[in-house]
């Protein structure tokens, strides 16, 4: 038997660059593309005219992003404004309209420095958001009443939203150079265009994909500075260093993962320094706020809470919250380590971000917009895409006629609380489902669809089809599923704890 070629004589693929067409490699899509005429040919001439997949991916997220526009129609023409519970029966609530006048930017605050009138003293979002919020007041005309001009704002929100909206879908169809049709799941993803506007969580993601982007094109500095830049609108996109520390420890990538990490403390600091120097306060109310705050929306702790005759205190939540998200961080790096095949970076960080969102002690609906393109890379297969979007529709419904229900007074028009127990259930087994399809893919890498294609790691940037040097547990024999008669990807069997090959 001849020996196995090395990741360094050997392509990280067998085939040629050919694009992956869905239409042929999943039932779903070949199936929904019967509304356009049937899946792709074989013989079809692709990118031989203005319709490149980025262009059309494109527009589609921006059609979808206007239908969610459309969606809170009914709040923008009176529900944010009239009656208590109108925009919950509407589902069509959002924090934009409401925080113009309660955090200050209708007077003219300038966030973190000034104090506000209200229960919250300071604006409790991190700077960079803080920052997209004041830019958004001041093209906002000050003219006419407090209601034209919240109006006014959620629109310049929504435009600017639109944007981010944009590179999102943008940089998920050029992360996988074969699979650009992927960026289909993010542009019609349900979830994502009924939450998009509901707050201004579309900034961060959008940073966040385009340092994944830049990851994979093997640019780790503009990497680190687009994820530290992103985790100063939102806290969650530093957990992704995570799963890259674990990735690169097994491949011995340290230069690059260490350029990453100065790029992204760099940047957090060049953003946040100049706040923390002169107005702490004001700067420090997010995180203290997130501290404090109780147990809310959408946690399996809201579920234990509101069925016990002795709910947790808060601090106590905080404890355990964290002491389970430390178990998850370590099955996480587990599984990275011992992997019968290195596992790629997109599933690892769709698994940490899951993971956070799932332990954590509120969910908000809108956080589901931080796993879509996470979830499109990690595991492109539209059924069990469409199976966590269902759950989270549901969810997202749930939430607001929960809402209905508390503001309707004796008429109690909406969900009651055991039947938003079950809307909460649902969002927590739909992401489950699809983290357990991801783990399946880390342990039977034959049947992740970006590997059935050829592919090794096409996010991974210098990860991609590098050879392990740190393993953990027995090194195992790649057996590829009887089933599976696709291409196989030999790399990175490399050298093993103890040096040998």
């Amino acid at each position: 038997m001849c020996p196995m070629p090395s990741a360094e004589s050997t392509p990280a693929s067998v085939h040629e660059p050919d694009p992956v067409r869905p239409t042929r490699e999943d039932p779903v899509a070949a199936a929904g593309s019967e509304l356009i005429g049937g899946p792709l040919g074989r013989r079809a001439l692709l990118g031989t005219s203005w319709w490149t997949p980025v262009r059309v991916i494109a527009l589609v997220a921006i059609g979808m992003f206007a239908l969610g526009l459309v969606q809170k129609a009914p709040c923008y023409n009176g529900a944010w404004f009239f009656g208590a519970s109108s925009q919950y029966t509407h589902a069509c609530y959002s924090d934009i309209p409401h925080l113009y006048q309660g955090r200050g930017f209708a007077d003219g605050l300038v966030p973190y420095f000034d104090r506000l009138p209200g229960d919250m003293e300071y604006l409790e979002y991190p700077v960079l958001t803080g920052l997209f919020m004041e830019v958004a007041s001041w093209l906002t005309p000050g003219s006419g009443t407090i209601q034209d001009q919240e109006q006014w704002y959620w629109m310049v929100n929504a435009g600017m939203l639109m944007v981010c909206a944009a590179v999102i879908a943008v940089c998920v169809t050029r992360t996988h150079t074969r699979r650009p049709w992927d960026g289909l799941l993010v542009a019609l993803a349900p979830a994502f265009a009924l939450t998009a506007t509901v707050n201004w969580d579309l900034l961060a993601v959008a940073l966040t994909a385009a340092a994944v982007l830049m990851w994979s094109r093997k640019r780790p500095l503009a990497f680190g500075v687009l994820l530290g830049l992103a985790t100063a609108a939102k806290l969650y996109p530093f957990l992704i260093l995570g799963p890259l520390l674990v990735l690169c420890w097994r491949a011995g990538k340290w230069r690059a993962f260490g350029t990453a990490l100065g790029g992204a403390a760099g940047a957090w600091l060049v953003v946040n320094l100049p706040v923390m120097l002169y107005a702490f306060d004001g700067w420090s109310k997010f995180y203290t706020f997130s501290q404090e705050r109780g147990v809310d929306f959408g946690s399996f702790w809201l579920i234990l809470g509101q069925n016990s005759e002795d709910p947790l205190s808060t601090e106590t939540v905080n404890t355990l919250a964290t002491l389970l998200m430390l178990l998850c961080c370590g099955a996480v790096a587990a599984l990275a380590l011992t992997a019968p095949r290195r596992p790629r970076f997109a599933q690892l960080a769709f698994l940490i971000v899951a993971a956070f969102i799932l332990t954590n002690k509120v969910y908000s609906p809108q956080y589901v917009l931080w796993l879509v393109p996470l979830a499109a890379l990690a595991r492109p297969k539209w059924r069990d895409f469409l199976i966590w979007q269902a759950c989270e529709v549901a969810y997202f419904l749930g939430i607001w006629m929960y809402l209905a229900y508390t503001t309707s007074g004796d008429a109690h028009e909406g969900l009651p609380t055991d039947g938003y127990h079950w809307a909460i259930g649902l969002h927590l087994l739909g992401t489950l489902f699809l983290c357990a399809m991801v783990v399946r893919d880390i342990l039977m890498p034959d049947r992740d669809p970006v590997r059935r294609t050829g592919d090794d790691d096409p996010s991974g940037g210098v990860l991609d089809g590098a050879e392990d040097v740190f393993v953990l547990g027995p090194a195992r024999t790649e057996q590829p599923a009887a089933h599976f008669e696709g291409p196989q990807v030999h790399w990175g069997k490399g050298r093993q704890p103890n040096g040998s090959l």
